[in-house]
């Protein structure tokens, strides 16, 4: 029988969803995912951490997607918007993860794809993204999104004795009519001139 998926943008989490997000973020990070943790976060890092991305998407700066399968939490991602003033029009993509028994359910390319949409509905014109060069299927994920890679730093992920590059990606959401690029051209405040 096919699972029942539904998708959430929780504001605020009761003590169930508090438990569900700490069991997913526990699993992915103890199965090895590159979730930012290098052991499985405790449940008071998870209440800690959603406590503060929920606050932020309050204040709308930030949205939580939640993926139940079968009323469950399978999948979580968000999007945060990044806060100095120069850089309010982007947000980062973090924490994109499915629980290692709800992998295979497209939960990934749903959990990004609604990201994506919520983001350009908040006004958001770049997303960008970090993810560990040795994950080539979240990398493909991305890419099929639209996302292309802008930098890479070599061996800078650390986990335990192993180095991994840092492969950024972006994704252009658009932009208003007014809005001029001006790219790396030269002049304009805050150029110095060339030496």
């Amino acid at each position: 029988m096919p699972s029942k998926i539904e998708l959430l943008w929780p504001t605020r989490a009761d003590a169930q969803l508090r438990a569900e997000v700490h069991r997913v973020l526990h699993d992915v990070a103890a199965s090895g995912g590159a979730i930012g943790y290098l052991s499985p976060p405790t449940s008071a890092e998870v209440v800690a951490w959603l406590d503060e991305v929920l606050d932020a998407g309050r204040a709308g700066t930030a949205a939580l997607a939640v993926a139940l399968v079968d009323r469950r939490v399978g999948a979580i991602g968000l999007w945060r918007r990044r806060l100095d003033a120069v850089f309010a029009h982007s947000a980062d993509i973090e924490k994109v993860m499915a629980h290692p028994q709800a992998r295979g359910l497209g939960l990934g390319s749903l959990i990004v794809t609604a990201l994506i949409d919520s983001a350009r509905k908040a006004g958001i014109e770049t997303l960008a993204l970090g993810v560990r060069g040795n994950n080539h299927g979240a990398i493909e994920l991305y890419e099929q999104l639209g996302f292309r890679e802008w930098g890479r730093q070599p061996n800078v992920i650390e986990v335990g004795n192993d180095r991994y590059d840092d492969v950024r990606m972006s994704l252009d959401l658009g932009r208003g009519q007014n809005v001029v690029l001006r790219g790396s051209e030269c002049g304009g405040p805050g150029s110095s001139p060339r030496r």
